[in-house]
């Protein structure tokens, strides 16, 4: 009677702090809802520099007051030193990040299921303190070196100066290398004058004009053009550029003066994107055999794969599924739809992600795990319709373990700019807002392992393949900027349970996998993973909850 007692009161304690958890853990924000749907040279940065306005000292005195809700924390703009606040919330960009995470809180069981407290990693520690000052050298050289490449006098600060009676085009100005355009916008605004000229300079190419207009002189057909203001507009609208010096994904810088005033404008030079289109066939239906093609990876798990096999075709017959084996001695898997490819034994799980994607020719992919099985509840469908009629590039499901417990693993990633010694990396649970029209959906920045995304898109971000078995974020680190991610809760799969019984042996493929899957903390592994953070993407720290 008294054991069962005990066994009743651990119960109702156990189910008191589940939902004491899943009150704590449901969303207490007011997530708005918004529309993503589909609508139909170092010389000129010097000059550039210059021309910026001097900043009037006399304003200096007068007192401000900084809104809280703008810049959390100390933050003084005038003072070389400044203490700032570590929240990654912060309106406010600033000069530095710190590594800091929150202290204090109560150490009870399962406190930190309820209470969540951010925790912060230095990444330098990956390294030796021995080698630490030789690769924040290597990667400052390297750093250098992407700017350089990244980096355009398009991204150079240009202000229009008020009261200028120049008209121009400040953003959207592009042509292909070695081309000639018209440059739109171009007018002088009424002055006093009975004489009137605009003088042209550009670095990268010539002017010209496409016409010549009566009444207007034009001094130097490269230079400037001058007389009455009327016809002097109307000639302006004739003014050509044309690209001279072959460098695409550069800029040119065209200024224009005239008497007393100056401006300048940037014409992007760069190749048009060649469109990779895919022909999903007549309208109605979506034929998800001819839109997806599933990936995954396996390693050793023969037995799950079958299973996840078996489930897809019970729905979807005829999708083609990729297959990426790196076990040390491959089993054969075959039958229609199915491409199996062999890779050296521990290759890796990223690149074994890589090796699938490489082969998928269809507009979607569809990733998986390979332990994963399909439900009535796996509507592909569904997420195709997501994609097809949004700007995203990525939508995430929800994987329903055998407790019955479903996961989204919807994270947001910011990156918090710092100074030498790099940047902040931020991950928080959590999404940005729902997506009009789907109200099961919602835009975030990174998801569980069960995707529906754009093939070019994955392929253009890539798996780092120097992750070999304890990565997952990291992809989607690595493609902040260049993927727009949503998640969807009402598309579910189920995972094989993981929960082994007392009684029941493990095999020896089970225990060689459980090896690799699942290293200690302090392995190669995790030094691997945080030295990629520290040089490759240049963090200092990473906080998370």
């Amino acid at each position: 009677m008294r054991s069962l007692r005990k066994t009743v009161l651990l119960a109702i304690l156990a189910s008191v702090v589940l939902v004491l958890a899943l009150i704590h853990s449901w969303p207490t924000r007011a997530y708005t809802t918004v529309d993503v749907w589909q609508r139909s040279g170092s010389i000129l940065e010097r000059h550039l520099e210059e021309r910026l306005p001097e900043p009037d000292h006399r304003l200096g005195n007068i007192p401000f007051h900084v809104r809280d809700n703008v810049a959390r924390g100390q933050l003084n703009m005038i003072s070389s030193h400044a203490c700032i606040s570590n929240d990654p919330s912060s309106l406010l960009a600033r000069n530095g990040c710190i590594c800091e995470g929150e202290s204090g809180g109560v150490n009870l069981p399962f406190a930190q299921l309820l209470f969540p407290r951010v925790s912060a990693h230095p990444l330098h520690t990956a390294f030796e303190a021995s080698d630490l000052e030789e690769m924040k050298r290597r990667r400052a050289k390297e750093y250098k070196s992407f700017q350089k490449r990244s980096q355009t006098p398009a991204d150079v600060l240009i202000i229009a100066e008020a009261n200028n009676p120049l008209q121009y085009p400040t953003q959207g100005v592009e042509l292909r290398p070695l081309r000639t355009i018209i440059i739109p916008g171009l007018a002088l605004h009424d002055l006093p004058r009975d004489h009137y000229s605009i003088n042209f300079t550009a670095m990268l190419g010539t002017l010209n004009v496409a016409a010549e207009v009566d009444g207007v002189k034009i001094k130097d057909a490269h230079d400037s053009v001058q007389q009455l203001l009327p016809n002097l507009n109307r000639q302006l609208q004739f003014v050509t550029y044309t690209n001279t010096l072959f460098n695409p994904s550069t800029a040119d810088t065209v200024q224009l003066e005239t008497e007393g005033h100056q401006a300048s404008f940037s014409i992007k030079i760069q190749h048009g994107v060649t469109p990779k289109l895919y022909n999903t066939g007549s309208k109605g239906e979506y034929n998800v055999s001819a839109l997806v093609t599933i990936a995954t990876k396996t390693f050793l798990r023969y037995e799950k794969l079958q299973n996840l096999i078996d489930s897809v075709r019970r729905y979807y017959p005829t999708v083609t599924i990729v297959i990426a084996d790196d076990s040390e001695n491959p089993q054969t898997i075959s039958g229609p739809y199915i491409e199996h490819y062999i890779m050296p034994f521990g290759k890796g799980w990223f690149a074994g992600r890589n090796l699938a994607v490489s082969q998928v020719t269809t507009k979607y992919v569809l990733w998986v795990d390979d332990d994963f099985i399909f439900t009535s509840n796996t509507k592909l469908e569904k997420l195709v319709d997501v994609l097809e009629r949004t700007t995203l590039d990525l939508v995430g499901g929800a994987v329903r373990e055998a407790t019955g417990y479903t996961a989204t693993y919807r994270q947001t990633i910011s990156i918090e700019s710092g100074e030498e010694d790099g940047d902040c990396l931020h991950l928080r649970r959590g999404f940005h807002h729902v997506i009009q029209g789907f109200p099961n959906c919602v835009v975030t920045d990174g998801v569980i392992n069960f995707f529906l995304a754009r093939t070019d898109k994955v392929q253009q971000v890539g798996f780092d393949p120097r992750l070999a078995r304890v990565a997952h974020l990291e992809f989607f680190i690595d493609g902040l900027g260049s993927l727009h991610v949503g998640s969807c809760d009402d598309v579910i799969v189920n995972h094989a349970t993981k929960i082994k019984l007392p009684w029941t042996s493990q095999s020896e493929s089970d225990k060689t996998y459980a090896k690799f899957r699942y290293p200690p903390a302090s392995s190669d592994a995790t030094h691997t993973k945080n030295g990629l953070l520290f040089f490759k993407n240049r963090f200092q720290c990473l906080t998370h909850n």
